[in-house]
């Protein structure tokens, strides 16, 4: 088990490394950030000077060494349009987010996991095509037409919620997390079915249908469980997903989080404030995939020997 989490930590590790590299390739593709910062009238001279003062004009294994620097203790440069740390400003958008993907997930587990029991239950019957059918359209619905036919039927026709922003507390959340959550919930249903059809064709529950024991005792404590292995590894990358995939939904609802900002970040230039975003998604995929792996360890001990 040591053996095991050590080299996927290392693996971790490497992965968030490369990220820095990624990040600050990306940075120099761009061209010169000053460029971004004046207007286009700027004088040459004074466009020199400053990318002087900043440290552009440096060579470039020094500069990845600064910006390495940066990177480990936290310094990812001054926004230039909110003049405050770009970290600082990230952060505290952070918790909006935080708190829509959770919701988003809580969406998915609510909806997909008993659509998925159902539908394998209840295999090539009415309930089943019409789940399939449902998780078919989740999959193909473009979040912001969806989040748009949300706010015109509950928000504009019934009234029963708000149009966007965060201002009335749970009602708020409601319409992009679902928007948010819909896809995430039909992929876990239909995985969850595929699981759940196979795990119900091993002898072992015909074993247990033979012992005369409950259908629902069979399928919750013995079918389920072995099906839920690989549910969880596809509930974490989901999560990871739902935070790295609310840029759309945000934008849509108005909801003030990370998505929204590195949106209004990349229309105004604000490199420094897109740079951290991109680092900290990355890396919370990559620690998202750690844990997911030592969740999976601790099931399935059979995946230590590998």
């Amino acid at each position: 088990m040591g053996k095991y989490l050590l080299k996927r930590l290392g693996q971790s590790v490497i992965a968030i490394f490369g990220i820095t590299v990624v990040v600050f390739v990306i940075l120099h593709l761009t061209g010169n950030p000053v460029e971004l910062m004046v207007s286009p009238t700027t004088p040459k001279e004074q466009m020199e000077i400053l990318s002087e003062q900043m440290g552009f004009n440096d060579p470039l294994p020094e500069q990845y060494i600064r910006f390495l620097k940066g990177v480990l203790t936290g310094d990812f440069g001054t926004s230039y349009y909110y003049n405050e740390p770009a970290l600082s400003v990230v952060l505290e958008r952070a918790p909006a987010t935080l708190s829509l993907a959770c919701a988003a997930l809580l969406i998915c587990v609510l909806l997909g996991v008993p659509a998925g029991i159902l539908s394998a239950v209840k295999r090539n019957k009415l309930s089943d095509a019409i789940i399939r059918v449902l998780a078919l359209l989740g999959q193909c619905m473009p979040a912001f037409w969806l989040g748009i036919m949300l706010i015109i039927l509950f928000a504009v026709k019934l009234h029963w919620l708000p149009t966007g922003g965060a201002d009335e507390g749970l009602r708020s959340i409601i319409l992009p997390a679902f928007t948010l959550g819909l896809f995430s919930a039909a992929t876990i249903c239909r995985l969850l079915r595929s699981n759940m059809i196979e795990v119900l064709g091993k002898e072992y529950i015909d074993v247990c249908r033979a012992k005369g024991l409950p259908a629902r005792k069979i399928i919750t404590k013995h079918a389920l469980k072995n099906a839920m292995s690989s549910i969880i590894t596809m509930l974490g990358m989901q999560f990871a997903s739902l935070i790295g995939g609310s840029v759309i939904t945000e934008t849509v609802f108005g909801w003030p989080g990370v998505g929204r900002l590195v949106v209004q970040s990349i229309t105004s230039s604000d490199f420094a404030v897109v740079e951290c975003i991109v680092f900290l998604m990355a890396v919370v995929f990559v620690v998202i995939n750690f844990v997911v792996d030592v969740l999976y360890c601790v099931i399935n001990p059979r995946v230590r020997l590998q």
